[in-house]
């Protein structure tokens, strides 16, 4: 989920804004209650979010701290083109004696961020629909859980988030009438979030005669966030691999360049029965991939 936050000036003061909003509802600023209402923080009897502008004209510093942060199990985060992706995030969370972290007026949670330092004015943020589930394990500390939300079919992702995000934390208390209490933690840890990738293979004719020629064609493909389709990823080298009938491992015939549709294409002289198969080694923005392989009969 994209969030935005941003600071403004109310008489001098600060006034705490928009600290998650779903990307694709998202406006250029928003309030305090719209994460308070997004991650289910308290609410008054009218419904209405217990954060409230006219009193957040600053905010209080949460005696919180975040540590031994994993997002995904220190894997890159690999998102496709339409479907919901949901990321598990594990962390320990750490707090003063005067934080009751089972209130319900206290919610915290992983999220990833761009720039130099994560702070309340960082423009561009992704953030989980709810917030962590901690376990205290003293009492001063929790492990906790959470997840990060990725809508690519809903507008939530641009094809330039492919890339390394930094991590960071968020906590929040609702302090009634007084201002809300915040902690904002930088540098957490790093991870990649990755365009889906897809790789296909095709070799003929098949069956073939020993000494001939076989084509091998083929597509790789990669997740574009901005129309919810797959489209060529060009210019990239992709191995083209062979396994003999009977082996069980692929070995490098040779290296060739994705056209500008992203289509494969090459030839080889058959000589025994096996396997070919296209293999892309990655990159920052898109992971590795092997297509299905393609048995061949060389008679």
């Amino acid at each position: 989920m994209r969030i935005r936050a941003t600071v403004a000036a109310v008489s001098g003061a600060l006034a705490l804004s928009a600290l998650a909003v779903p990307a694709a509802q998202a406006a250029d600023s928003a309030s305090v209650a719209d994460i308070a209402k997004t991650w289910g923080l308290s609410t008054t009897a009218s419904g209405k979010s217990a954060f409230r502008a006219s009193t957040a004209t600053a905010a209080a510093t949460l005696d919180v701290t975040f540590s031994d942060v994993k997002v995904n199990k220190g894997k890159p985060i690999v998102v496709g083109t339409t479907k919901h992706v949901v990321t598990p995030v594990t962390y320990t969370l750490t707090h003063g004696a005067d934080v009751d972290i089972t209130s319900p007026k206290f919610l915290n949670g992983p999220v990833l961020y761009l720039g130099s330092k994560l702070t309340l004015d960082s423009s561009d943020v992704l953030s989980g629909d709810e917030p962590g589930t901690c376990t205290a394990t003293s009492a001063t500390t929790a492990s906790c859980t959470a997840d990060l939300d990725f809508y690519p079919g809903d507008g939530g992702l641009v094809n330039s988030d492919a890339r390394t995000w930094k991590v960071g934390g968020v906590a929040l208390k609702d302090n009634g009438n007084a201002e809300p209490g915040t902690a904002l933690q930088s540098d957490l840890g790093t991870v990649k979030l990755q365009r889906y990738s897809k790789l296909t293979v095709n070799a003929s004719p098949e069956p073939v005669k020993k000494g001939r020629t076989i084509t091998v064609t083929g597509a790789l493909t990669r997740a574009n966030w901005e129309t919810n389709k797959y489209a060529g990823y060009t210019s990239q080298s992709v191995a083209l691999q062979f396994k003999k009938k009977g082996a069980t491992s692929y070995t490098t015939v040779k290296t060739i360049k994705s056209d500008s549709r992203g289509n494969l294409k090459t030839t080889v002289t058959a000589s025994v029965d096996g396997t070919f198969r296209y293999s892309f080694a990655g990159t920052s923005t898109t992971p590795a991939v092997n297509s299905a392989g393609d048995a061949i009969d060389v008679q």
